[in-house]
């Protein structure tokens, strides 16, 4: 928790400033997640954190809902409930995943998401090196479970030589060249 709680928050904080910066004429716009426009995308960000605030607190998955506009504190909730030593210990009730995989995946979301509203916004994006490192090996042990849940896409093929962020991002399926 010491070492992952920080990381988890300076990433997390990159995409709410991103999130802030998003003009509601920018909702309707394509988004590197082909499913989702910006605002369905903000939207599932909104959920994951609803979700991951959830299991943190020992709680279970909880349904995604409609976009509601208030990331910003729902993430600030999520990392008040990590923040509690107890979230990180034992599995989640609902995942049967330990408490720190839950967190790497967070933390994955919270990178590439924030990519890909920036992106999709064409504000500039500047994600933690030690997060991009952290999500870049987490997706690297989990990419194959990522696609069979469908968390992650198929890869892209990436230069072996790329920064280590576009690797990351072909890993769990993101073109790094992409734009709206």
């Amino acid at each position: 928790m010491e070492e992952m709680l920080p990381v988890m928050t300076r990433a997390t904080e990159k995409t709410v400033d991103l999130v802030r910066g998003i003009r509601e004429e920018q909702f309707g716009g394509p988004t590197p997640c082909s499913e989702y426009t910006v605002k369905e995308l903000i939207g599932h960000l909104e959920w994951v954190s609803e979700a991951f605030e959830s299991m943190a607190k020992g709680g279970s998955m909880v349904p995604q809902g409609e976009y509601a506009g208030d990331f910003p504190e729902r993430a600030r909730r999520t990392l008040a409930a990590w923040s509690r030593p107890e979230a990180w210990e034992g599995t989640s009730p609902g995942l049967g995943l330990p408490m720190s995989t839950l967190a790497q995946m967070f933390l994955v979301d919270m990178v590439a998401h924030g990519w890909d509203l920036a992106r999709a916004t064409g504000q500039p994006y500047e994600p933690d090196p030690e997060a991009v490192s952290r999500a870049w090996l987490f997706a690297g042990q989990m990419a194959e479970m990522g696609r069979q849940q469908g968390a992650f896409g198929p890869a892209v093929e990436v230069p072996e030589d790329a920064p280590v962020f576009d690797r990351l991002l072909g890993t769990i399926g993101r073109d790094p060249s992409w734009r709206p």
